[in-house]
């Protein structure tokens, strides 16, 4: 297969400049505000974004490094395998983040609730709408044990750079 190739959109600004103290999602992030600043080129591609109260924004891993394909992931003491959980260390390391968006000034979108690297690449947002993006669900394999501790979960430097 060929290479692919992205392009950052916009850059996150945010409080966490290393990983770990971090939270390790967007819910334990609660009330963390920061903005995310998207390049003037694209700009116009932000209309009618401010009518959505939360987003998703996919972005790079830019400081993550992959290792293996075998982890023990923030909320467990168990090795799962990399794409049985939302460890940083992977083969792409693209992020994805519900954040909830307060409002637009230009370019620059100020959002809530961010467990996002500040200096982190952004490669695209998306509207988050609840009819398509929640899903009852049947199975939540390991987490499901584990999903109370969330809390304010914060990066613990086990996946240190």
């Amino acid at each position: 297969m060929n290479r692919i190739t992205y392009f950052p959109i916009g850059i996150v600004h945010s409080p966490f400049r290393i990983p770990e103290g971090t939270p390790i999602q967007s819910v334990a992030a609660k009330d963390i505000q920061a903005r995310i600043e998207i390049f003037q080129e694209y700009s116009k591609g932000l209309k009618d974004l401010e009518e959505f109260s939360h987003i998703i924004v996919l972005f790079h891993l830019h400081v993550a490094k992959f290792k293996s394909l075998h982890v023990v992931p923030f909320l467990d003491i168990e090795t799962h395998g990399i794409f049985a959980t939302r460890s940083p260390g992977r083969p792409n390391p693209i992020g994805f983040s519900v954040v909830e968006l307060d409002r637009i000034e230009n370019n620059i979108l100020f959002v809530k609730g961010i467990d996002i690297l500040d200096g982190s690449p952004v490669l695209d947002i998306k509207p988050y709408i609840p009819q398509f993006d929640v899903f009852e669900t049947t199975k939540k394999g390991w987490i499901e044990k584990n999903a109370h501790k969330l809390g304010d979960q914060k990066d613990d430097g086990r996946f240190k750079i």
